[in-house]
Formats: C-alpha cells, sequence, structure tokens
C-alpha cells in the first residue's frame, strides 16, 4: 500500500499525532547528526544515510500537512 493512499483512509486526528510524532522524530535525527559532525565520530556513510531518513521524514510531514491544511483559494 502506498503512502497516499494510507494517508487517505486516516482520520485527521490520527494524522495530527503522527504529524506531531513525525516532527519529533526529524527533530532527533537533527540533532544525532548535528552531534555526530560536531564530534567527529561518525562516518560519512552513517550521516549520509541518517540524512536521507531525515528527508522522507520531512517529504512525509509536508504530506500529511498538506493534507490537514485545506487549499484556500483567495
Amino acid at each position: 500500500m502506498n503512502v497516499q493512499s494510507d494517508l487517505s483512509m486516516k482520520s485527521d486526528e490520527v494524522l495530527r499525532i503522527e504529524l506531531e510524532v513525525l516532527r519529533r522524530q526529524h527533530r532527533d535525527l537533527d540533532e544525532a547528526i548535528r552531534a555526530l559532525v560536531d564530534r567527529g565520530t561518525g562516518d560519512q556513510l552513517t550521516i549520509r544515510r541518517l540524512k536521507k531518513q531525515k528527508l522522507r521524514l520531512k517529504d512525509l510531514i509536508a504530506r500529511i500537512d498538506d493534507r490537514l491544511t485545506p487549499d484556500i483559494i483567495a
């Protein structure tokens, strides 16, 4: 099942909760990446994987946010 059809089957309340969880995960990944870079302890492959995961979360957050925010034509 793809993400788009999965989103359409969930209620707005469930999506709002998932959105908060995803935003928290995104922030946690950002902090982890920053810590690895600052300490110099992370190898480039690990940092690259974390950044890709963070980008996937960002895309999913944007999709959910678009679903929850109605289009207003001015």
